[in-house]
């Protein structure tokens, strides 16, 4: 068959092929018999015209979906959480048809990850609330498919109402959040490697997200009237609109602890010993953290352990302390219908002075979890109650 050449022991293809970028098709088939070298280029021929028809029809694989939807939100921080998901996905519905990724589609991929889970293997499949985000990135691909992107024609990329995809059902499966009381918090904090520490506390001082924590910056730092502030960008935050996030004094010492290690990001960490490079942190979420909340003796079983647990952890100190539930939402950047972004320097001011409260080891408040507690025991007297 032509469009072979023999080069450095393997077989080569380089064949005239029309729908083939520049006219060529040149690559390595990666084989040493010359069969199977064959059997490769009829494969990637028929791959490449399948894909040619594919254009002339208007029509687009999941996968070249879900990587243009990488492309259009890449400056985004859930873009590395978008291609995660996509990752989980593609074996199991990228070569699909856009028009044929439904729930039917889907429900082997499903089926997949929870018997996964269920077996308890080394590495488990991604737990309900994971497939449900899996799932939720799959509807914006077909939701942008059907209503943003067109082709060179103007048709769009699906000509058809997106379905709805449904998702698995969470109550009574989902891990209860785990806010720390102080000596736990200091158990943890001493688990963690130094930059980890340095950002746990500011996270837990702020209420700010992992990863409004990670992409933090220099450049949205300022001042207000003398109180410090950082504005976090459109995008950035969890609900796409601007926050302002006020710092009490421990937020403050920690931010200026910092300066000097890096140009750009406010939290970094040396890679290497002999020529270290300063690099930002990804993620907090890592084995490193993993790794400190079990020797901090934190418990995993039914609970949450990942670093939105500090969030919580404000979030209960705020109401302990007594702050209102306008300026707990206030600082936790929560919607409420207005425009959270225009405060006033008195506004501003009042908030530190609520965020303040929660750096005062007396805003604990144990009988929180206790309550949480006493009323799975009450369920679970109620479903022996009802077996018997």
């Amino acid at each position: 068959m032509p469009g072979l050449r023999w080069r450095n022991g393997v077989w080569h293809i380089e064949k005239r092929c029309k729908e083939a970028t520049g006219g060529w098709l040149r690559e390595s088939t990666g084989q040493t018999e010359r069969a199977a070298a064959e059997r490769f280029l009829i494969r990637r021929l028929a791959e490449i015209a399948e894909s040619a028809k594919r254009r002339h029809d208007g029509r687009h694989t999941f996968e070249e979906a879900g990587l243009k939807y990488l492309e259009d939100i890449a400056h985004k921080p859930s873009a590395d959480t978008a291609a995660m998901h996509l990752d989980q996905l593609f074996p199991w519905v990228g070569a699909l048809d856009l028009e044929s990724i439904h729930d039917g589609t889907l429900a082997p991929f499903v089926a997949h990850e929870l018997s996964r889970r269920v077996r308890g293997r080394e590495r488990p499949g991604i737990s309900p609330k994971g497939v449900n985000n899996a799932l939720g990135v799959v509807s914006a691909v077909l939701n942008r498919a059907a209503r943003v992107w067109r082709d060179e024609e103007g048709r769009p990329w699906l000509r058809q109402a997106p379905p709805q995809i449904s998702r698995l059902p969470l109550k009574g499966k989902q891990s209860k959040p785990y806010p720390l009381s102080w000596i736990e918090q200091d158990r943890l904090i001493a688990a963690l490697p130094g930059h980890l520490q340095a950002m746990a506390l500011y996270a837990v001082n702020t209420g700010c997200r992992e990863q409004e924590v990670c992409q933090l910056r220099w450049s949205w730092l300022h001042g207000v009237d003398g109180v410090q502030v950082v504005v976090i960008p459109e995008g950035f935050a969890k609900n796409e609109d601007e926050r302002v996030v006020v710092l009490n004094s421990i937020a403050r010492s920690i931010v200026d602890a910092q300066k000097g290690r890096h140009p750009e990001f406010v939290f970094s960490y040396a890679r290497g010993r002999k020529d270290p490079k300063i690099l930002p942190v990804g993620k907090m979420n890592s084995t490193a953290w993993r790794r400190a909340w079990k020797a901090a003796g934190l418990p995993v079983v039914g609970w949450t352990h990942g670093v939105h647990n500090l969030r919580h952890t404000f979030g209960r100190r705020l109401r302990a302390a007594g702050v209102a539930l306008e300026t707990r939402k206030a600082l936790l950047g929560h919607r409420d219908g207005d425009l959270t972004t225009h405060y006033s320097a008195a506004e501003i001011r009042e908030l530190l002075e609520a965020s303040e409260r929660v750096t005062r080891r007396s805003t604990e408040a144990p009988t929180l979890r206790i309550v949480g507690q006493l009323s799975d025991r009450c369920r679970m007297e109620k479903k022996k109650a009802g077996a018997a």
